[in-house]
């Protein structure tokens, strides 16, 4: 596996419970954003490869939760590709605050067309995600 990009996210009021604890399904979103931030650290954009005629669906999605992220913690995202072939990439994530291991998680999508149907990952993408 090669190395993690690294993003931060400070917790917004809106992320939490009233209890101001970040509510579950916004590690979802953090796992997003450093997704996109993976593919733009590696030279690229989401946006480019939808102009290129190409979609990463959402296939499996999971999320450990181990630690509470609370109000204006700060978040650090540390996103890394654990498994890619032609057809399928899988991303990893960790999410701690303040070297406290709040989450860990992964994504895995499938490589589609714009009328979702599944496709192989163009050549010119190859090598940003590590293929030969």
């Amino acid at each position: 596996m090669e190395a993690s990009i690294d993003t931060s996210v400070r917790v917004r009021y809106a992320e939490t419970d009233q209890m101001g604890v970040v509510y579950h399904s916004n590690y979802l979103i953090w796992m997003e954003v450093g997704r996109v931030e993976y593919c733009r650290a590696k030279g690229f954009s989401y946006r480019e490869m939808e102009a290129d005629g190409v979609l990463l669906v959402v296939a499996e999605a999971n999320c450990r939760y181990l630690s509470p992220a609370l109000y204006d913690d700060e978040v650090l995202i540390q996103t890394s590709i654990a498994e890619v072939n032609p057809r399928i990439v899988q991303f990893e994530y960790k999410m701690s605050t303040s070297g406290r291991l709040l989450s860990t998680g992964s994504t895995k999508h499938v490589f589609c067309t714009k009328d979702r149907k599944p496709t192989k990952m163009p050549p010119k993408y190859r090598p940003l995600f590590g293929l030969a």
